[in-house]
């Protein structure tokens, strides 16, 4: 019956914001409480996916956290023995929808980091070495991941142990990240590789020595769009 739902469906929209609004994690709530820092002005979006290990997770100010995120640090909620600071979300960062973070040891973001939806980060994974074990009963090691200030992670990508990511790090969509990447590189592919780099003085350089991309500052994007602005009202004019 259309008309029927013509008349539920704002009303029930609105229950819905609702519940999103009462479910979301934010400062002064008891889910925040939790958490070993949880900074002013952040948000973990409602619903969440899986959330234990609280007490061992920090998260900064302005920091927006996507529905159906998982923040994990341990094997599991019964955990007793955690790290101080097992994951660490800074500043100012951006999370995207099901995207998941499980820390063992150590998972540690920086400032101003923009992740994609369904990314996953991880600083253990399993052994396989024994073949009378099944995989999942063979605990790998612990290696510390890190994630530079001002880096973006794009959709789907996968951060493995020990991956060392620098700062202004573009990682390419679909990517799977292991070991150290530089600062300001774009990476990207299975396994990820560095396909340009900053070169002071030069610019964005590609594969090629003759493959240069210009750098482009915020004050370039400022006097351009002024510049647009201005030849549009003179043709308007």
């Amino acid at each position: 019956m259309p008309w029927l739902r013509t008349l539920l469906n704002p009303p029930l929209r609105a229950l819905l914001r609702g519940v999103e609004w009462v479910g979301e994690i934010t400062p002064g709530t008891r889910a925040a409480a939790r958490f070993a820092a949880f900074g002013e002005a952040s948000n973990v979006g409602f619903p969440q996916a899986t959330i234990f290990g609280e007490r061992s997770i920090h998260v900064g100010s302005r920091t927006l956290i996507g529905r159906h995120c998982t923040l994990s640090v341990g094997y599991g909620p019964s955990a007793e023995v955690l790290p101080e600071r097992g994951l660490v979300i800074g500043d100012r960062c951006v999370v995207g929808t099901r995207t998941t973070f499980t820390a063992h040891e150590s998972i540690e973001v920086g400032d101003d980091v923009w992740f994609g939806q369904g990314v996953f980060v991880s600083d253990a994974s399993h052994g396989y070495q024994d073949p009378d074990v099944p995989i999942g009963d063979q605990l790998g090691a612990h290696l510390p991941v890190r994630i530079g200030s001002g880096s973006w992670i794009g959709h789907g990508a996968m951060i493995l142990p020990g991956t060392r990511i620098g700062r202004n790090v573009v990682v390419g969509a679909g990517s799977v990240v292991r070991g150290e990447i530089p600062d300001h590189a774009v990476v990207a592919g299975v396994p990820a590789k560095v396909i340009r780099y900053y070169e002071p003085g030069i610019g964005w350089v590609g594969k090629h020595a003759d493959d240069v991309r210009p750098i482009v500052t915020a004050n370039d994007l400022e006097r351009l769009a002024a510049e647009m602005a201005a030849e549009a009202g003179e043709q308007t004019a």
